[in-house]
């Protein structure tokens, strides 16, 4: 079989009739948006149109896995992931030693989650939220789609600003505003064209990116060796220092399958599992390693240079008062003169390929928070999700810290417990059986759970979770103590409260 019949497939079979009238109407399409001209030369140009409808089996064929790996892979392989690493010295005062390890380990723990969850795709042909009905139900997943989309948005924030802040240290000629637009604009051409434009910048966006970062090292290296001795690291500092880091990462765990549902599910899992031995570390599940790759030497470099650059004068003026990554990297690679320059537009353009997915994932998420735009066409909603984050991350920019510090731990306590009540609900209740997400009841609230016991598990979870919350604007009288540990607590408390709950749910559900 091809390796290219995947989502394709039914781009191509309505390309090839867009100048005629004998295009197919999907489900939901009752206004005929495919009819309409420009959604004609759209489709014809290869813009993926499908949103939140499940995609038959028989139209799972892309069996070049390695592509997900790249997805996760240049995801992760960004100047964010280097300024989450400068948050331990930062904002919690860790030296790099002990920065380093919770980095290492708490990337191991909370990568395991989504990338589990990012099997599921081949096997349900589901985005992530679509499967998340069958536990939470048809509007109980409404709540979950809100909060995700809150944080999808942040991280493009954060993302957009740091994109921003690194092009317009290149020159004095440009402002954080400009480059915070620019880096948007290639951002939502990519996310706009859909699957296949966004596996195939995936693939080749990382490359330029490590040369960067290794000039970087290269260049600069010698000075990392100079950081200032740090206070010794308490409970409270490390534990929160890890909620950031878990918040960076669990919350994947809502968008995990969106790229993955058009993969052949006949594969078993050794299968995928071989596959990833060829590119990855750890074999566990293929994307696993998804976050750890990436992510762990970039943050481990963004903490030893952070921590030096009080002693390298020109690190100190490009890093600021504001906390200005991208005048830190610009100023790391200055000695190489303006092909340093050059690096650090590359550097810049780095976080594209984590907004261009994220916008991916908005999209869905709109349509199921709000269910009637599941007949409005995907691409619609990453010029939405575009037009709501560039302005806010233009407003933002001056606060780049307090806005990372706050967002990344804040948004891992609802991930954690999301994720727990999936895998009960997955591996109890349903057996490890991926055909009881039957396809024919994914938009038909009265054959989909109630939703109360997910919804109730997550709420009533938060019980002990607000008291364990260790944050600069709130301290709960566990977490103060023992630093942040809401996400740790999030999971088995959900999952506890889950089982309960929904056999009580599944008693009266069944009666009525």
């Amino acid at each position: 079989m091809s390796d290219h019949h995947s989502v394709t497939d039914i781009e191509k079979d309505f390309a090839s009739r867009a100048d005629s009238n004998d295009l197919p109407v999907i489900p939901g399409d009752k206004h005929g948006w495919l009819s309409h001209p420009l959604a004609k030369s759209l489709l014809s140009w290869g813009v993926e149109e499908r949103g939140i409808f499940p995609v038959p089996e028989q139209e799972r064929t892309d069996t070049q896995f390695y592509k997900i790996f790249f997805v996760w892979f240049s995801m992760n392989f960004n100047i964010l992931s280097f300024s989450a690493g400068t948050l331990g010295p930062i904002a919690f005062g860790l030296g790099l030693r002990d920065s380093c390890l919770v980095i290492l380990f708490f990337n191991l723990l909370a990568c395991a989650l989504p990338a589990y969850l990012n099997t599921w795709g081949p096997r349900t042909g589901m985005r992530q939220m679509i499967q998340s009905r069958y536990s939470f139900g048809y509007f109980g997943i409404i709540i979950p789609a809100i909060l995700n989309l809150i944080g999808l948005c942040g991280f493009n924030i954060l993302n957009g600003i740091l994109g921003g802040q690194a092009l317009a240290s290149v020159t004095n000629n440009m402002s954080w505003n400009v480059g915070i637009v620019i880096i948007y604009i290639i951002a939502l051409l990519i996310s706009f064209m859909g699957y296949r434009v966004l596996n195939w910048y995936e693939r080749v966006a990382w490359f330029p990116v490590l040369i960067a970062f290794l000039v970087a090292l290269g260049v600069g290296g010698k000075n990392l060796y100079n950081a200032q001795p740090a206070e010794p690291a308490t409970s409270a500092t490390i534990l929160s220092f890890a909620s950031v880091i878990a918040g960076f990462v669990i919350t994947y765990s809502a968008m995990a399958s969106d790229f993955t549902m058009y993969y052949d599910p006949t594969v078993s899992q050794h299968g995928y599992q071989d596959q990833n031995l060829l590119v990855c570390v750890s074999g566990v599940h293929r994307a696993y390693p998804f976050a750890i790759n990436p992510q762990i030497p970039l943050q481990c470099l963004g903490a030893a240079a952070v921590l030096a650059s009080p002693n390298v004068p020109s690190w100190t003026e490009g890093y600021g008062t504001e906390g200005n990554v991208g005048g830190l990297l610009e100023a790391m690679l200055s000695p190489v003169g303006n092909f340093g320059k050059f690096l650090t537009v590359l550097l810049s353009l780095s976080v594209t390929g984590n907004i261009a997915c994220t916008l991916y994932s908005i999209c869905f998420n709109f349509q199921v928070a709000v269910p009637a735009m599941s007949k409005v066409p995907r691409y619609v909603f990453s010029i939405v999700g575009t037009a709501i984050a560039l302005p806010l991350s233009i407003v933002g920019a001056h606060k780049f810290y307090a806005t990372l510090t706050n967002f990344l731990s804040l948004i891992g306590y609802w991930a954690s417990a999301y994720g727990a009540i999936l895998i009960i609900e997955h591996h109890y209740f349903r057996n490890n059986d991926f055909s009881t997400y039957d396809h024919a009841i994914w938009n038909v609230p009265r054959r989909l759970p109630w939703g109360a016991a997910a919804i109730g598990s997550g709420i009533l979870s938060f019980g002990l979770i607000i008291p364990c919350m260790n944050q600069l604007w709130f301290e709960g009288p566990i977490g103060i103590t023992s630093g942040d540990v809401g996400f740790e607590v999030a999971f088995p408390l959900a999952a506890v409260l889950y089982f309960p709950l929904r056999k009580l749910e599944l008693k009266y559900q069944n009666t009525l």
